[in-house]
């Protein structure tokens, strides 16, 4: 019986969530739609550049108008002052990019419960008009770890993480175990750039190149950085050892980096693990303009709602620009078959 009122529960509030915004967005009713990011902002090359190309489709294909905003000091309370700006400036929805928003997004929804909140890399917030955007990171990060092991000669790769929290530690769970699935033989050194309470890790690529020069150092010859802007670091290393004759490959993170990487960087760049932040950025305002919201169910019992985006919804993947993984194609297709049929179970603990 109790299942059952439980299930009842969920499928009111799903309803409900379904249910709490008014008709589509008309021409009169334009959506207005806010993104906050946290430090770096748009032009990192990364994490946020992959929400900026979310919303900048919106824009172009749902005709929507946008303010973006970001944070300098990175405390709470600013991250508060920006989404109560873009709040109470009629803005709706509104997007946060990042987990360390999770604290401030919950309390400026819970005073606006007519305004849809998207917040990505975390699951929770526990109000209806808030969607939890999280990714199967260890998913992607297998991936490129059977893409490392194929493409090292020295039997040694490195990962670089931006911040020892446990959704960085995610990536390097996935990235070791896939690693290890395809070549037993081959080492991982893990090193990350900060700790917390410190979250400068992930926009120090001053600091990430020492991390990664001293892998170089040690014979390592493949490096994965998911570390934010900080793995510009990581590429710069890479850079300077092919000028030393030294071949290192380079893994990027979040976006497709070989894009925006130099042409001296590209040379280098094996891969990238591509998180779809820009397909949830755009599902939420999507959503929105249809006149309903992003409320799959994360945890009905704790009253979480949003989307997980993995493998099965090409939410995380590999990058094949430059080439240079395309003859580890069929061994990465198969790892990928094997994730989603569930016959491989991906750690996300180290």
């Amino acid at each position: 019986m109790k299942k059952v009122l439980r299930l009842v529960a969920v499928v009111a509030a799903t309803v409900m969530a379904a249910t709490t915004f008014v008709a589509p967005a008309t021409a009169a009713t334009k959506v207005k739609v806010g993104l906050a990011y946290d430090i770096g902002g748009r032009g990192d090359k990364s994490f946020n550049d992959s929400a900026a190309a979310g919303l900048d489709r919106a824009k172009k294909n749902l005709k929507v108008t946008a303010r973006e905003v970001t944070v300098t000091t990175g405390s709470d309370s600013e991250r508060e002052d920006k989404l109560r700006l873009l709040a109470k400036a009629g803005y709706n929805p509104i997007i946060a990019v990042g987990f360390l928003y999770a604290g401030p997004i919950k309390a400026v929804a819970s005073d606006y419960p007519n305004v849809q909140f998207g917040i990505v890399d975390d699951a929770s917030v526990d109000l209806l008009n808030v969607a939890g955007l999280v990714f199967a990171e260890h998913q992607g990060s297998y991936l490129a770890g059977v893409a490392a092991a194929l493409a090292t000669k020295s039997n040694k790769v490195g990962y670089i993480g931006g911040v020892r929290i446990p959704l960085l530690q995610k990536f390097e769970a996935g990235f070791v175990a896939g690693v290890k699935a395809t070549k037993k033989s081959v080492t991982v050194d893990v090193k990350y750039v900060t700790e917390p309470p410190d979250f400068g890790g992930f926009n120090d690529p001053a600091k990430a190149k020492v991390i990664a020069k001293g892998m170089i150092d040690k014979g390592i010859d493949v490096i994965y950085s998911a570390a934010g802007g900080s793995g510009a670091g990581n590429f710069a290393a890479a850079t300077e050892a092919a000028k030393a004759g030294k071949k290192v490959w380079t893994i990027g993170v979040d976006s497709d980096q070989y894009l925006s990487a130099s042409k001296a960087e590209k040379k280098n760049m094996l891969t990238s693990m591509i998180k779809r932040v820009d397909r949830a950025v755009y599902d939420v305002i999507a959503t929105v303009v249809a006149g309903s919201s992003v409320n799959d169910i994360i945890d009905g019992d704790a009253g979480i709602y949003g989307r997980i985006y993995d493998l099965s919804l090409n939410g995380v993947g590999v990058s094949y620009s430059g080439g240079y993984i395309n003859k580890y194609k069929a061994q990465i297709d198969k790892a990928a078959a094997g994730i989603k049929s569930g016959k491989i179970k991906v750690p996300t603990k180290p």
